[in-house]
Formats: C-alpha cells, structure tokens, sequence
C-alpha cells in the first residue's frame, strides 16, 4: 500500500519500513505513544508531497541528490524508531532524548518538503493563476471583469522576504488547521513580535494553500466597519454584494455564502489584528460550518471565541540572524565591523523582541562601531531601549492604551509592576499586599488576582500558577507568580518617570553599585511625593544610605543582591510615618542577616510585612511593638524559630492584631513557636514546603478565630493535634503533600464550619475517622483517587459533599 502512496521503489520501500516501525513502537513503547502519534500524522500527511515530487523529479529531470537526500532521512528515523523500542519506562532521561529526537526527527521532514519541494510545485498551474491575480482581474458571474480595488482585497500581501523564528509556530499552526476539532484560533502576542508576518506567511504556504481552496484575509483593527469587511469577503469571492439592511442581515447573508462556497472546497478566514473590546465583532464569525476555519491575531486572548496559540520570543540564536540582518550591511560595507562581542551584548538587551531587534538594528545600521560602543554604554548604564526608540515604545504603548480608559485601575496596576527587578518571578502576594494599600482593593486578593487576569489577556504580563488546583483554595494566592518582559518593565517605568521627580507617584530606583542619582545626594533634596517607593541594589551596594525623605510613601519594596551576609534597612524608614506595606527581598544565592529591624517599631502604621530568603536576629523586642500589623509573610527565611525564640516580648504583645501568617520554605524552621496560639486575632495560619516541621503546637486550638489552616508540603508532619476540634470556625484545611499523616483527628467532627478541605498526596492516610459524619456543612474535599476511595464510604451521610480528583500538573515554568 505504501509503495503505491509514494510510488518509485527505492523511496517507497524505505517509507513503508518507517512508518510500519512508526506504528508498531506506537502500540509498543507507551512512553512515546504521543509523539510517535504526531509523527504518523506527519508521515500520512506528506504522502501525497512525496508522490508529486516523484513524478516532477521524473518529468523535469530533477537531481537524484533530491531523492536521495529525503530517503537518508527516512533511513535514519527507521534506526531511531527501533532505539525508541528499546528504552525502558524508568529510564527518564533516555525518555526524554528520545522524545527530543523524534521531534527533531519530524521537524526535519516537514523543514524537507518546504524548503526543497515547493520550488517545484510552483512551477505548473500555480504560475497561471499567480499571473491573474497579479493583473487583479476577476472573470465571475458577474458577468464583467472588475478590479479589486474597488472594495479592496481580502488577498494576504507577501510577507516579508527576510523572516526567522516562525518554522516552529507555522508547522504547529498548520497542525491545527489541517486537524478536525477546534474550529477557531487566536495567535496571541504583545505588540512587534510577528503575529501580522506569521498569518501572512500562512496564507503564501503551499501546503495551506492546496488544503484550504479559499483563503480570506481581513485586516481588522481598531476601528472596524463590519459591514464593510463583510462586502469585501463577498467581493472577494466573486459573487454579488447585497444591499444589506444592518449588521445582522449582513452576518446571516455572509453564513449562507460560507456555506455555499464550501461545497467547492475548504475555508481558512485569517481577521488580522483584532483589538481589545472586539467580543461582540467576534461572535459574528461563531460559524458552525464543517471546512470552514476561523484563525485571528491579536495582542489580546478571547477564550469565549476560541483556543489560544501563545506566539513566543526569538531564541538566542534567531535574535542574532535578525538584529545582524537589519544593523550589518550584506556586503560588509561600513567604517568598520562591531566585534562579534559587541553584537551579542546588544542582542541580549533586545531581550528576543523582534521589533525591537529590527528597530535597533536599523539605527545603527552602516555606521561606525563608535556609534555601537556608544549605544551599548547606554544600555548598560540604565538606559532603556523603550527610552531611546520612538518606534519600538509607540508600538508597546499601543498594547497599554488598549487597555479600556474606564477602568485606569488596570493601568495603574501595570504601573507598579516595574518596583521588581528584571527577569525575576513576582509573587502574587506581594503585589496583593502593595493593591490591598495602595489602591483599596480587597485584602485577600480576589480583585488583585482579576486585575493580573485582564493585562495577561493582552500579553502584558504571564500569569503562572504552579500548583494546579491552587485557584480552587480561596484567597490561596502563594504558588501564583507574575512574569513580566524586560522592555514591558521599562515601558512602565519609562511612563512613571515622565512627571518631574516631586510629583511622581512611584519612585523607582535600580542603584548600580554605590551610585546614587544626582538628586538623592543633594543637601537640599526635593520634596517627594510617591506613595510607591522601590530600591533595587546589586552585589556592589555597600548598605550606605543617604537620607531620603519620603512622607508620603505608602509600600516600600526593596530589591537586594547580596554577596555579603547582611543587609541594612535604611535609616529614612524611621521618618516614613505613612507606610504602610514593607516588602524585603534577597535574589542572591544565599540567605542574608536583616540588620537594623529595629527602625520597624517607628512604624505605627505599619500592616503588611513581605520578607524573602533572609535572616532576623530577633522579631520581639521592647523597642519594636507592631500594634497594626496584620499580615506577615516570611519566604525562605531562616533562623524562623530562633528569631521568636529569642524575644524579648510575648508574641501577642508585639503583634496583638496580626490576622495573617505565611510561612513558606523555611527549611529550618523545626517547631512553630507556641506564642502563636495566643494570637487570639489571627484569622489564616499558612505553612508550605517546611519540611523539617515535625508537628503543629498543642495549644493551636486556642486560636477561636481561625478561618484557614494550611500546612501544605511539610513532609515531616505525622498528625495533626487533637485540640483542632475547638477551631469552630475553621472554613478551609489543607494537608496536601503531608506524605506521613497516617489519620485524622478523632475530633475533626466538632469542624461544623468547615467548608473546604484539601489532602491531595496523602499516601499514608489510611482511614478517616467515625466523627466525619458531622461534617454535615462539607462541601468539597479534593483528593487522590485513593483518598477519594476512604470518603465514598460517607457520601450517603454528606449530603452536600463533591469529591475532586483534580490532574496532577506540577508547572516548572517560574524557575
């Protein structure tokens, strides 16, 4: 059967054998059942490609080098396929070489066929009908010839002649469309990074093209005429335009022509450049006719309309083909050439953007590598790209300005993520405890959270949550981060900084060593006015402050990489009467001592505390009283239980109206201090990946007021205490990941308002106690499957009860 498909006997044979391999390890090796899957849709889909390329290799005397070269390549992959055979299930590093290698095995067939049998292919017909549509002629049931032009074209103009890093994003594109199933597709991307060239370059694509026999492209944009885009798609279809009589006649005639133009072959819709708030314009396009596909691009993500294609950055490598493309002239010319060096460092700075790549790479195009040095100096002293490239900041400000003016919330909120380095992760919470502050919102985070959701829509800013069931935790926000690009940072702090230094409402600061700004120095310094003041120091920074007055500041983030092992909070904050959020983070590799604590108990209204991989001396003292602080978080801290250990003050009298306490990653904390119990206040109690924590104090039970109890990840865990059963107004608890609790408390039935309980990877529980019938107001209890097993047994008595056995996904992508 093959032979026929491919026909010649050399290339068939060698075909037959691959797929038959292909195929067979596919029944066999499970590990790679996914990618062997992909790899025979790929080898049954280029059949038809090898069969042409046989019979225009024969008729137009083409090089046997042609042949020869595409059945090494089927050769090679029927050895490959054998070696997937053998590798065994436990073998994961082997399973993922081979995955890799099966990929790059299909990456190389379908790079074959695009590159090699397309300048054949256009040889025949396709010269013909280039030539009518070259003239822009239509010869239709119209019954005249008509230009174009006079409704405009729905005919992609060619892409670019010079293009990089779009094979992977085409072939994944093509993958989709020439698949059942999803029927529409949003290729989503920030401003300048190729969606418009990529849509493009689909339609110009041969196999797009012999698969889709009508293909309409719309340029939509901001300010759309829907009725005008609709007599253009009938236009273009050489039928007659109808005089419609609003929008919806127009949308239901365009339906019924779809439908008839189907019947001769299938449909690819491309809607170019898409803007925030076009929803309603979209559901016009929710066709649901078989052939017909609907494929848009925007700087945005509609999910109610269809899947969302993430277009990515350029790789090291492609960035340099682009940027030496549009900055070296191709015949060398030039007072002289930038040393290999000099080009790397100004790519890096373009951080994978293409337009921004392209755009510096035409400034500096032809001239003296002086010119070259001169910009990378700027760079690397601070300076900005955004700050110096109308093009490159217009285009990325275009991404904000869509964001809607009413709600100037959302702007604000873009705005204060430039108070965080550079290629650094931001935890949600942080920035929940600066909104809950800085703009009102609520103070366990549900409209933060939403204020993230709407900008990561519009390719603003990353979302990532690396636990997979953490959005069904109420107000649990600790395994959710924020990524944000480079250029998009600077384009926020390009923005804050174009108000005169005393008016600005964030203050942000990246110190370079011990250089301080020309201002900050002065005996007379200006009078600041930001409630958002950010510090950021490198390895370099001595922890010599100068004084700063800032009255008005309400958060305070301080960024430090640290070689030493300490760390001084600046003097000014005993004069900072308004704060209100502290946020404290240590990106060095090692933990660093936190010096001068003490300046904190000059702080009355003080209510929010952040601290990252550092260590405190002392948290309780005479001289430090945190009588307002309601929320204390402490990430990779060490020396936890010493710190309260060694106070001066009972815990409940220096934090007498603490609510929050999160403790996350403090691999040395061993016990909890029993000076929590007596925070009669305290409201949500967090501890995450402790893992030399052994058990929770006795006297937690005291705590009448606790609403969340998570001890989540604390391998070492074996029970909980039996004094749980006083905590009537626990709503949600959260075991996951204690590996050796074997059962619950027998008073776990005294929890009647209990809501919510969580105890995914639980191995060890075995049983669950009588008492977890009264748990009559439970509603949900997420689980493995084994753990679910232990519940059925109840069901019948938990009337409200739903069991979720959520899929294990365990994201890496924060690293």
């Amino acid at each position: 059967m093959a032979l026929e498909l491919v026909g010649g006997a050399a290339l068939g044979a060698v075909f037959e054998k691959l797929l038959a391999a292909v195929v067979d390890a596919s029944n066999k090796a499970t590990q790679f059942e996914s990618s062997l899957k992909k790899l025979e849709e790929t080898l049954k889909s280029i059949n038809p490609s090898i069969l042409e390329m046989k019979r225009m290799n024969d008729q137009l005397d083409r090089p046997k080098e042609d042949m020869e070269k595409l059945i090494q390549i089927l050769k090679d992959g029927e050895k490959l396929i054998h070696k997937c055979s053998k590798v065994s299930c436990c073998s994961y590093f082997k399973k993922w070489r081979y995955a890799n290698k099966i990929e790059a095995l299909e990456d190389s067939l379908l790079k074959f066929f695009q590159v090699e049998l397309q300048a054949q292919l256009s040889r025949n017909n396709m010269q013909i009908l280039v030539l009518l549509k070259s003239n822009r002629f239509s010869w239709s049931n119209r019954g005249v010839s008509v230009k174009y032009e006079s409704l405009g074209s729905c005919e992609a103009t060619d892409p670019p002649d010079f293009m990089v890093g779009l094979d992977v994003p085409l072939k994944e594109l093509k993958r989709w469309l020439f698949t059942d199933g999803e029927s529409r597709i949003v290729v989503s991307a920030p401003g300048g990074c190729g969606k418009t060239t990529l849509a493009k370059r689909l339609c110009h694509d041969q196999q797009v093209k012999e698969y889709f026999q009508h293909i309409f492209y719309v340029t939509v944009s901001k300010t759309f005429n829907l009725i005008g885009i609709i007599k253009k798609l009938f236009w273009h279809s050489d039928e007659q335009v109808p005089g419609f009589q609003n929008e919806e006649d127009a949308v239901n005639q365009l339906e019924l022509m779809l439908k008839r133009k189907v019947e001769s072959g299938r449909i690819l819709l491309v809607l170019d450049d898409v803007w925030s708030g076009s929803e309603s314009f979209l559901t016009k396009f929710n066709f649901q006719i078989s052939g017909c596909k609907v494929l848009i691009t925007s700087r945005n993500e509609f999910p109610k309309f269809g899947s969302t294609y993430n277009l990515k950055l350029l790789s090291e490598e492609d960035a340099k083909t682009l940027f030496r493309h549009s900055a070296i002239p191709e015949d060398g010319s030039g007072s002289s050439m930038p040393g290999e060096g000099l080009v790397n460092t100004i790519v890096r700075r373009c951080k994978g953007f293409p337009l921004a790549l392209e755009v510096v790479g035409r400034s500096l195009h032809g001239q003296p590598v002086e010119i070259w040095r001169s910009t990378l100096m700027k760079l690397s002293e601070g300076e900005s790209i955004v700050n110096s490239e109308d093009e490159l900041r217009n285009c990325l400000q275009s991404s904000l300005d869509a964001l809607d003016d009413k709600d100037i919330m959302l702007k604000e909120c873009f705005m204060d993520l430039g108070s965080f380095p550079e290629d650094q992760k931001i935890p949600a919470t942080a920035l929940i405890d600066m909104w809950a502050e800085l703009h009102k919102l609520d103070k366990d985070g549900i409209y933060a959270i939403s204020n993230l959701q709407k900008p990561c829509s519009r390719n603003l800013l990353n979302l990532v949550v690396t636990r997979n069931d953490a959005n069904e935790i109420d107000w649990c926000y600790n395994d959710a981060f924020v990524m944000q690009h480079d250029l998009l940072r600077d384009l926020a702090i390009y923005q804050s900084n174009q108000e005169p230094i005393e008016k600005r409402k964030r203050l942000i600061m990246d110190l370079t060593g011990n250089r301080l700004p020309e201002w900050w120095t002065k005996e007379n310094q200006p009078q600041l006015s930001a409630r958002l003041v950010s510090i950021s120091t490198d390895e370099m920074f001595s922890s010599s402050w100068c004084n700063m007055q800032l009255p008005e500041a309400e958060a305070l983030v301080l960024n430090f990489n640290q070689t030493e092992n300490k760390y001084e909070l600046p003097e000014f904050m005993k004069q900072m009467d308004k704060l209100k959020v502290l946020v404290v983070t240590n990106y060095g590799f090692c933990a660093a001592e936190l010096t001068n604590f003490s300046v904190l108990g000059s702080l009355s209204n003080l209510k929010r505390i952040r601290l990252e991989q550092v260590s405190i001396p002392t948290l309780c003292n005479t001289s430090m009283e945190l009588k307002n602080l309601e929320k204390l978080s402490l990430v990779m801290c060490h020396k936890i239980g010493q710190a309260f250990a060694s106070s001066t003050i009972q815990i409940p009298e220096m934090l007498p109206n603490l609510r929050e306490i999160n403790i996350d990653y403090c691999n040395d904390l061993v016990e909890l201090p029993e000076g929590f119990c007596d925070l009669v206040q305290l409201n949500k109690l967090s501890i995450s990946n402790c893992h030399k924590l052994s058990a929770l104090p006795e006297g937690i039970g005291k705590l009448a007021n606790l609403d969340v109890l998570r001890v989540s990840a604390c391998t070492l865990v074996s029970k909980l205490p039996d004094s749980m059963g006083s905590l009537h107004k626990l709503r949600v608890l959260d075991i996951t990941g204690c590996l050796r609790v074997r059962k619950m408390p027998k008073q776990i039935g005294e929890l009647r308002g209990l809501r919510e309980l969580h105890m995914r990877r639980c191995p060890g529980l075995r049983e669950l106690p009588p008492s977890v019938t009264l748990l009559v107001d439970l509603e949900r209890v997420i689980c493995d499957e084994e753990t679910a097993q232990l519940w059925e047994c109840f069901t019948h008595l938990l009337p409200n009860l739903t069991l979720s056995v959520p899929e294990e996904i365990i994201s890496l992508n924060w690293l």
